[in-house]
């Protein structure tokens, strides 16, 4: 592939850097920074949840914003305001504001990826779309690398706050590299209007089910005020999807999921990336909470799967080809499982090499299932429903990772309550059963994925 087509997906992927650096980096330093804050370390999980849930919400209206602004323009705004919020979570001195903070992150980062992948899709032909989806993936596999070995550093030497402070250079250099090397492009001549209607029910919709499901069990919210905010929530979601139905383009389009690729990569896909939300912020915790690890030797085990989501880069795209879309999928995802449900099997005896080795793995076959995944979702999108897919997608799949960060925090809870200890004392034996539920939730994606046939995302192999 030509160099500028290797370094328009490298740019263009420079915001899934920052979101899986700052992801990863959380992580890492969840107890440190409860630790200044005064909170349980599991409360703290409202800082991931609410940049994740805001992902979600903001994430419907990117499409829209990018026909109407101009692509580049909206990637470039994203940036800045996600380098914003970044800024405002470093001087943060209390989990409300740091929440607060975070859910402003979250609306940057909500345009900046999907109107990134739309830039993507549109400038990259069909014939090279493999080999430029395996390019854009590379610095969010860095990012995840970094992440918990910087996180690590930076709580043992630093105070936590540069985390967040560590995303403004980033994203600088993102806004600089987009000016020089994307096209400027106008908006659309004839833009539809904005979905107002349907803007409000969906974010009423995804608030009111993921507010729900992570206030379950964890005492924040009286049980029935949580049921109430889940009913809501699937309320919402329902006459969203009974309104949109007699709107020519609503901001959520449903009508793509009759394309089966399409749906298989949005909707069977969701079981797999529930659990990869959940696997690193399981992580971490049982490294220092439940082995007693320092932050810097739990961040550089942390970055096992991502050494192994790196190298998957280097084989994926002749293995679609040789092995197709179909076949790939199930195998990959059904390895992954499999070592989800291993990482269960740690104990604070065990050695530190063979936890690397098997995180490594576990990294390699769940990047090959998502990098193959996500690739096969867009081989049938017409071009000009192209940005309204990005959005839709981008949405469930952070919609997903919120549910997975949620899940795990829950099931850990309820894990702990079992053994008769709480959210304050966790031990190693509470993260155990985390991981084998996560290992089966993600066996729930290989039924979409048997449904496809050897001739899916064909056009794209063929080239």
């Amino acid at each position: 592939m030509a160099l500028h087509r290797r370094i328009i997906p490298l740019i263009v992927a420079c915001p899934l850097f920052l979101q899986n650096l700052d992801t990863s980096i959380m992580a890492t330093a969840l107890p440190s920074i409860a630790d200044s804050l005064h909170l349980e370390t599991l409360r703290l999980n409202l800082a991931i949840t609410s940049y994740l849930l805001s992902l979600a919400v903001f994430l419907p209206a990117s499409g829209w914003l990018a026909d109407r602004f101009g692509a580049r323009r909206v990637f470039c705004w994203a940036i800045a305001l996600f380098s914003l919020g970044s800024t405002l979570c470093g001087l943060a001195h209390n989990l409300p504001q740091l929440v607060l903070f975070r859910i402003l992150q979250g609306m940057g980062g909500a345009m900046m990826v999907p109107v990134g992948r739309l830039i993507l899709l549109r400038s990259v032909p069909s014939a090279e779309l493999i080999a430029a989806m395996v390019w854009f993936t590379v610095p969010g596999a860095f990012g995840r690398l970094a992440g918990p070995m910087l996180g690590g550093l930076i709580v043992t030497f630093v105070s936590w706050r540069w985390i967040f402070l560590l995303n403004i250079p980033f994203g600088v250099l993102g806004v600089v590299m987009a000016r020089i090397f994307i096209d400027k492009d106008g908006p659309e001549a004839s833009p539809d209007p904005f979905d107002h209607r349907g803007f409000v029910l969906s974010a009423a919709g995804l608030v009111g089910l993921v507010g729900g499901f992570e206030t379950a069990g964890k005492g924040l919210l009286p049980g029935v005020a949580t049921l109430v905010m889940i009913a809501f929530g699937a309320l919402a979601l329902w006459v969203f999807e009974r309104s949109s139905r007699g709107h020519s383009t609503p901001i959520i389009n449903l009508r793509l999921l009759k394309f089966a690729t399409y749906r298989t990569g949005v909707v069977g896909g969701m079981p797999l990336r529930i659990a990869i939300g959940a696997s690193p912020f399981l992580l971490p915790l049982m490294f220092q909470l439940g082995f007693g690890l320092s932050p810097l030797l739990s961040g550089f085990l942390s970055l096992a799967p991502a050494v192994g989501s790196l190298s998957t880069r280097a084989l994926i795209a002749g293995a679609i080809r040789r092995i197709g879309f179909r076949w790939l999928l199930i195998a990959a995802t059904g390895l992954t499982a499999a070592f989800y449900a291993s990482y269960g099997l740690f104990r604070p005896t065990t050695s530190h090499v063979l936890i690397f080795v098997v995180l490594l793995l576990g990294g390699l076959f769940n990047s090959a299932a998502m990098v193959t995944l996500n690739t096969l979702g867009y081989s049938d999108i017409p071009a000009p429903s192209m940005s309204r897919a990005t959005a839709l997608a981008g949405m469930a799949q952070q919609l997903s990772i919120s549910m997975g960060v949620a899940f795990a925090s829950t099931l850990v809870t309820g894990a702990a309550w079992v053994h008769g200890a709480s959210a304050e004392h966790l031990s190693a034996r509470d993260f155990s059963p985390a991981f084998v539920v996560v290992g089966a939730v993600t066996l729930i994606s290989l039924w979409s994925f048997l449904k496809l046939t050897d001739a899916s995302g064909a056009n794209l192999r063929a080239k």
